[in-house]
């Protein structure tokens, strides 16, 4: 044998001995992780492969939750996550929790937020656009947050898909009133039967498969001083304008107030349209009420928009009613209510009659 043939039979030798060594030592390494693999059970591939000390058992999407299981979720968050305002008119919102330190914002009174840190004596809550420390005697907390929140806040259904029918009545047979797109967001109103529930859509009570749908629950948010501060800018200049248009009044222009009165007449129409007259006038009292408290802005256009407050406002769709067709027995209503008229007293709230006590009007409760 030549000297390259013994160079090659030393180096197959080697290999051999290589190879069963790699057998025997992985066999005891897969024995002895998870699962038990046996090294001469399995091929080549799965020995260059395999981790059985990292390897993970698939993960499952979990199920998707009823609309009774949406419901607890959302409560239990809200036990745990919820602070309410403490206060008989407002509370400061600060950027830091320092009594000195600039304030941010301003949580009103029956308003609440998300607690995200807290810290001797102070909670960094988000409500709203707003982001800011609070101190904690002027906030509730846990379940005393979540039954205030439950006795002025209201449910709305939000969609996990693009578009869901609005129908007539609880049957995938029943006629729709319409579609409601993936952005948009309706209220509550009961679960009527498995696998159904009743909300509020354009004045009716439509219902809806509660298998596309989730539920938050809603309740009014903190101001950012940004958006006070611009709103102060535009009453200012509203001011300057109603002065002006009753300069024109006296030459027989329009009233300083008509704007106003347009603009509430339009949000009679949003909250109230399919109400009595005394129910359009209760709403538009809650406003007035609102623009004569100290607690709220004073002006009814600045209650209208402040954030968080009124639905449709929010939405837009009282804008949309402004610009369009306002209807003749809701300016009424407005001017009555612009007069000092009221069918619910000093009230200054109102949300769909149910488990809240107050003076109930037609489809609504006052307080």
């Amino acid at each position: 044998m030549n000297h390259r043939s013994k160079l090659s039979v030393m180096a197959a030798g080697l290999v051999l001995i290589l190879f069963f060594s790699l057998a025997e030592s992985t066999t005891v390494r897969a024995s002895e992780g998870k699962g038990g693999h046996d090294f001469l059970s399995v091929g080549v591939a799965d020995i260059l492969t395999m981790n059985t000390e990292n390897a993970q058992e698939p993960q499952e999407e979990p199920a998707d939750l009823g609309i009774d299981e949406k419901f607890e979720a959302e409560k239990e968050r809200m036990e745990q996550e919820l602070i309410m305002a403490n206060v008989d008119n407002a509370l400061n919102i600060r950027a830091q929790a320092d009594e000195d330190s600039e304030k941010v914002g301003v949580l009103y009174k029956d308003c609440g937020g998300t607690i995200l840190e807290r810290n001797d004596g102070w909670t960094k809550l988000k409500s709203g656009s707003v982001t800011g420390w609070a101190k904690d005697e002027f906030l509730l907390f846990g379940e005393e947050a979540k039954e205030m929140a439950e006795d002025v806040g209201n449910w709305i259904v939000t969609l996990d898909t693009e578009a869901v029918r609005v129908r007539t009545d609880p049957s995938e047979e029943a006629d729709t009133y319409g579609l409601l797109a993936y952005e948009d967001s309706v209220e509550f109103i009961d679960t009527v039967k498995d696998g159904w529930i009743s909300v509020e859509f354009n004045d009716e009570v439509g219902y809806v498969n509660s298998d596309y749908v989730n539920v938050k629950f809603h309740i009014d948010e903190a101001e950012s001083i940004e958006v006070i501060k611009a709103r102060e800018r535009e009453e200012e200049e509203r001011r300057k304008k109603a002065e002006e248009e009753k300069r024109k009044a006296n030459r027989g222009a329009v009233a300083a107030d008509a704007d106003e009165l347009r603009l509430l007449g339009a949000l009679i129409y949003c909250e109230a349209g399919n109400q009595s007259y005394d129910g359009m006038v209760g709403v538009g009292a809650v406003v007035m009420n609102r623009v004569k408290s100290g607690a709220y802005p004073n002006t009814i256009h600045s209650v209208i928009y402040a954030s968080g407050q009124f639905t449709p406002a929010m939405t837009g769709k009282v804008a949309r009613v402004y610009e369009g067709n306002v209807p003749s027995t809701c300016m009424q209503a407005a001017q009555a209510a612009i007069n000092g008229e009221t069918t619910v007293g000093g009230a200054t709230h109102f949300k769909r009659a149910g488990k809240r006590e107050g003076y109930v009007l037609g489809d609504h409760v006052f307080w």
